[in-house]
């Protein structure tokens, strides 16, 4: 086997391991996949001003985030089914994460839940709540993330209403996945993937089933669902009080991706925003989330942290989004790669990779600190 030695070689690894899919469910974006790909492409659009002659034989790309001190400025974002992705898969992320020192945000639609993770792991993590219909559902969530020592709520405010994702339709997406016949024939390929899965008690919705009177197996899930899981997409900012109030603890923003907004989410008394337009997965035609984040970071950054997401896949693209305003940056499929090739230790394989990356072009653009990093690194900006 070839050495790791980057971000695309796991996401090679990912897909040849992986069924089709969930594949298609992480790599993917809405309609025409636009603004998916601009995420990325975008980051190539900024160049770096290289400097010599200049001692950074030591460096530090240690931080803080919400008071916490980590190994470099990256959480790992909230990812619906990872654990259809890999095996158990929220908790070998949310180990890796805790090894290596940075956070791990745990989805509302996990497959492993609030308290399967908290009861492997030793550090808190994030839990990242989606606003629905049902309001006890909700207080519910919140309650039992206060429960499991959950050191942030991260509040996502971009999926009131879902993107249509032609792939997902196209390959009849459930969990667990239906077996039709070419579903059948392709995970027959991915024998270390079904192996893994047959082990595995958790492949359902673990944060539903079994936390809602007559829901036990994913026909009642859906049944369920169907009535009262919807998005709920009257969702406004004067439900951030009752939030905040009913939380009490360190709040996040997601979904932030336009200067006015941003400046009303200052307002709600959130400790950090993040830039993102989901993945590329919601408004197709949206703008890439590397070119907004200066924007807001200037519009409303000496108020509230901003963060971002979408995009990302190497350390480079990490200190371009510290140049243009992010105080930190959160892995999506960069980390669900690795999870999907090898499990904990390829999502460990994408941390050192991203963690070496930043590292070296901090060195390679003169920067002893990462904390000096800003738009002095960049010979353009978008």
């Amino acid at each position: 086997m070839s050495p790791i030695t980057c971000i695309e070689d796991l996401r090679q690894q990912y897909k040849n391991r992986v069924p089709k899919m969930f594949c298609d469910y992480a790599d993917s974006g809405s309609w025409t996949e636009q603004t998916y790909r601009a995420n990325e492409t975008d980051f190539q659009r900024i160049l770096l001003r290289q400097r010599v002659a200049i001692d950074v034989g030591q460096r530090d790309i240690t931080t803080t985030i919400l008071d916490h001190k980590v190994t470099m400025p990256v959480a790992l974002a909230p990812i619906g089914m990872a654990g259809m992705q890999h095996a158990d898969g929220e908790i070998l992320a949310a180990q890796a994460a805790e090894q290596f020192g940075i956070p791990f945000t745990l989805s509302t639609m996990s497959i492993c839940s609030i308290e399967d993770v908290a009861a492997h792991t030793q550090k808190p993590f994030w839990f990242q709540l989606y606003w629905m219909k049902n309001r006890e559902f909700n207080e519910q969530l919140i309650e039992r993330a206060k429960a499991a020592r959950c050191s942030a709520l991260v509040l996502t405010l971009d999926c009131q209403m879902l993107g249509q994702r032609h792939k997902d339709i196209k390959n009849g997406l459930s969990t667990p996945p239906k077996l039709t016949l070419p579903n059948i024939i392709n995970m027959a390929t991915k024998p270390k993937w079904c192996l893994n899965m047959l082990k595995t008690h958790r492949r359902n919705f673990g944060n539903i089933v079994g936390h809602v009177e007559g829901v036990h197996d994913m026909a009642s899930t859906a049944t369920w669902a169907n009535r009262h899981l919807q998005r709920s997409p009257d969702l406004t900012w004067d439900d951030m009080e009752w939030i905040k109030h009913r939380w009490g603890g360190k709040l996040i923003l997601k979904g932030i991706f336009d200067v006015e907004n941003a400046k009303i989410a200052a307002q709600t008394g959130a400790d950090a925003l993040i830039v993102s337009n989901h993945g590329g997965r919601q408004l197709d035609g949206a703008a890439s989330s590397i070119s907004m984040l200066p924007k807001i970071a200037e519009a409303v950054g000496h108020n509230i942290d901003v963060w971002m997401d979408s995009g990302i896949r190497s350390g480079q693209d990490v200190l371009k989004a510290l140049a243009l305003g992010a105080k930190c940056v959160l892995l999506g499929r960069a980390f669900l790669y690795g999870l999907g090739a090898n499990g904990r230790t390829g999502v460990t394989d994408c941390l050192n990779i991203i963690a070496k990356e930043l590292d070296t072009t901090m060195g390679l653009c003169g920067i002893r600190d990462i904390h000096s990093i800003d738009k002095s690194v960049l010979v353009e900006k978008i």
